[in-house]
């Protein structure tokens, strides 16, 4: 009876051990390869619609272009409003923005137009969210970015935050392309040193 006692407890720990090693080698293998990063360049930054699809990532057939172009549309609100949501509703695709999502960037960017700002290399608060010239914008995916069929969350880094920031996409089959779906990127991030009386 203490063989097989012994016996049992050698095949128990030696299943164990191997179940381990497996549970151990498939979460290492989850997201590799899919953590990609993606950056964007811009010369100049679109003023209205027409030059936004001007640019070669109008052709949304990725969500990185997609997200990219938020960005830069978004930096629009500053100067025009009215400029930044119809370029917005051209990504939006077959939506458009919606009374809601327009009181939403409204209340988010009203006092603080610097948040789209920091989204660009070089943008810092130490320099009032100044972006180097010419405007870079990185867009980055993580293992779970894309886990539900047709829909995707990528991140945007923020020069005022310590957390990349998410922008949700849906994908249009019959046409492959990727549209923006919601704006999650636009929290609060920390003010220009030159508007902050504690620094």
């Amino acid at each position: 009876m203490g063989i097989f006692d012994s016996l049992k407890r050698t095949v128990e720990s030696t299943l164990k051990k191997e179940a381990s090693k497996a549970v151990n080698n498939a979460v290492q293998s989850v997201g590799k390869g899919k953590n990609r990063s993606e950056s964007f360049t811009f010369a100049t930054l679109p003023t209205n619609v027409d030059e936004l699809q001007t640019l070669p990532e109008a052709s949304l057939d990725s969500a990185f272009k997609t997200t990219a172009l938020t960005i830069v549309a978004l930096c629009r609100y500053e100067h025009s409003p009215d400029e930044a949501i119809e370029m917005l509703n051209f990504l939006k695709g077959p939506a458009e923005v919606s009374t809601y999502e327009k009181q939403f960037i409204r209340e988010r960017l009203t006092g603080k137009m610097y948040k789209a700002r920091s989204f660009f290399a070089g943008a810092t608060p130490q320099n009032g969210y100044t972006p180097t010239v010419p405007y870079t914008v990185t867009v980055s995916e993580t293992p779970y970015s894309f886990d539900e069929d047709n829909w995707a969350t990528l991140y945007v880094s923020s020069g005022g935050s310590d957390n990349p920031r998410p922008i949700k996409l849906r994908k249009k089959p019959s046409t492959g392309q990727w549209f923006l779906n919601d704006i999650q990127c636009l929290a609060d991030i920390r003010i220009p040193v030159e508007e902050d009386p504690w620094a």
